[in-house]
Order: C-alpha cells, then sequence, then structure tokens
C-alpha cells in the first residue's frame, strides 16, 4: 500500500532537519548548503504550497550578517550601538531558526493532518497561533510611565503585554529581534510621547514635539502587518501625528484615565477577548 502524503511530508521535513547540524562548519557559499536550501524550500512548498506563510518564513531567514546600513539604520532608530556579528555566527543562528521551523512544520503535520488524504483538518494551530491575540506589542518612546500603565492594564485583562527590551536577547540583533517579537502578537498599542522636537530645514518655526522616530516606525510596521483595526494609537501630550496615517483614531493620554475604557473598546474591536470586570 502507498504511503500518504502525511507520511512522506514528514519524510522529507524530517530529512531537511537532520541534515541541518551537519551544516554548521559550512557557509552559504557552500553547494552543499545551497542544496540543501533549495531543498527544504521545496519541501515546505510542497506541504503547504507555494503561497503558504510556511515558505515565506523559511525564505525570510537570514544566514548571513546585517548589511552596514541595517546596523546603521537599527542605530539611528533605537540610539544605541548594535554589536556586529560575525560571518559564522549568523550562519549559525539561520540553521538554529530554520531548525526550530522545521520542527513546528513537522508537529503541525503529524498532529494536524489526515492520516489518509494528507490535508489538515482544520487551520493548522502553528500557523494561525504565531499571531496570539493574547500577546499585545506595547511600543513606547523615552517616557516610562505610560508604558507601565499601559502594561499594568493589559495585564489586568488577562492579556500579555510584550516590550522590546524586556525580552531576551538570544543572540538576536535588534531588527531581528523586533520582528521576531512582532510575528506572534495580534495587537499593538504604540504610545507616542513628546520626546524630541523637529521642523522643516531652513525653517524659523519653532521645533515641535515628536515621538521618537522607533515609535514611527514601529507605528507604520504594525499597521502594515495587523492592519490598522488591530493597532491602538495613545499619545500624551501636544505633538506632531504622522501625516500618512490619517483616519485613525488617537487616543489621548489623560490623568483621568478615560484611555483605558477607549483602548478597552479598541480591544474588543479587533476581537481581542478581554472581560471588562477584571478592570472596572
Amino acid at each position: 500500500m502507498d504511503r500518504s502524503k502525511k507520511e512522506r511530508t514528514i519524510e522529507r521535513l524530517q530529512k531537511a532537519l537532520d541534515k541541518a547540524p551537519q551544516l554548521r562548519k559550512l557557509s552559504t557559499s557552500s553547494l552543499v548548503f545551497k542544496s540543501w536550501r533549495k531543498y527544504t524550500e521545496k519541501a515546505i512548498a510542497r506541504a503547504y504550497g507555494e503561497d503558504d506563510d510556511a515558505v515565506r518564513e523559511f525564505t525570510e531567514i537570514s544566514f548571513s550578517p546585517p548589511s552596514s546600513q541595517t546596523y546603521a539604520l537599527s542605530e539611528a532608530l533605537w540610539g544605541q550601538n548594535v554589536p556586529r556579528m560575525s560571518d559564522q555566527g549568523a550562519f549559525d543562528i539561520g540553521l538554529s531558526k530554520a531548525s526550530v521551523l522545521l520542527t513546528s512544520y513537522i508537529e503541525d503535520i503529524e498532529d494536524f493532518w489526515d492520516d489518509g488524504e494528507g490535508v489538515p483538518d482544520t487551520a493548522s494551530p502553528s500557523r494561525a497561533g504565531q499571531m496570539d491575540s493574547k500577546r499585545i506589542f506595547v511600543v513606547h518612546g523615552r517616557d516610562k510611565g505610560p508604558k507601565h500603565e499601559v502594561a499594568r492594564f493589559l495585564g489586568g485583562l488577562g492579556l500579555v503585554p510584550v516590550i522590546l527590551d524586556e525580552q531576551a536577547d538570544k543572540g538576536r540583533t535588534i531588527i531581528d529581534k523586533f520582528e521576531e517579537e512582532a510575528r506572534e502578537v495580534g495587537f499593538a498599542v504604540v504610545i507616542l510621547t513628546p520626546d524630541d522636537e523637529g521642523r522643516l530645514r531652513n525653517s524659523d518655526a519653532k521645533p515641535s514635539a515628536r515621538a521618537r522616530q522607533n515609535v514611527i516606525f514601529e507605528l507604520g510596521f504594525f499597521a502594515g502587518v495587523l492592519g490598522r483595526k488591530h493597532v491602538c494609537a495613545i499619545v500624551k501630550g501636544d505633538l506632531e501625528i504622522p501625516s500618512d496615517y490619517d483616519g485613525v483614531v488617537y487616543i489621548p493620554y489623560d490623568d483621568s484615565e478615560g484611555w483605558k475604557m477607549k483602548l478597552f473598546r479598541e480591544l474588543k474591536s479587533a476581537g481581542i477577548d478581554v472581560d471588562a470586570n477584571r478592570v472596572f
């Protein structure tokens, strides 16, 4: 009797997973590595389809250190020096990420595919679960007060606030750490506080208050990745609002704490499971 698609798929992915540790002494220019990468991508595509997120996740893994431009951007956005990564270090981290993905795919297929046809009987938890509606990313600037208040409020609702600088580095660059943590959240609260000042070049106008560059960057990132319905911007004080983000409701951060009820409504509107009785 012919083996099922499920069995063949697991066998291909396991083959790729078993090969990964043997590549650690190689490099991205190695023909052995290139062959493995091509085989693995094809195996994932055969399992989930060419256009599935699983393929994108694997192809987006970097096996090389970030470019000098990426380091410069990271340092400009986060205002701190970023340690440089060696070629071998980046290669090993890439292999580790690939191994984690392959393991999750194998577990997904083993647990949620039908034995006969090899078709998932429900939406794959490993795919859908990557964006956890209980995990809420909290973007903040230099003003730590609102960050702590928002995080405490979210925790009181039974949610899990994710603050980037409180997550383990795991050998990742800042931009990699941000991207990976951001993939696992279902909603983002972006706190804009008047940390910086700016004006048009050669202008005589008085500089106006602005949020930090990394806050604006992350606001746009989450709007694109999660959709505007899953992003809530809380504004403290009088500051410039990004001109290309019109149409979005901004919640004022007020001393009377009216922002809590408004944020609660935005969470409910986005389909986040929260209970008002836990806080109000």
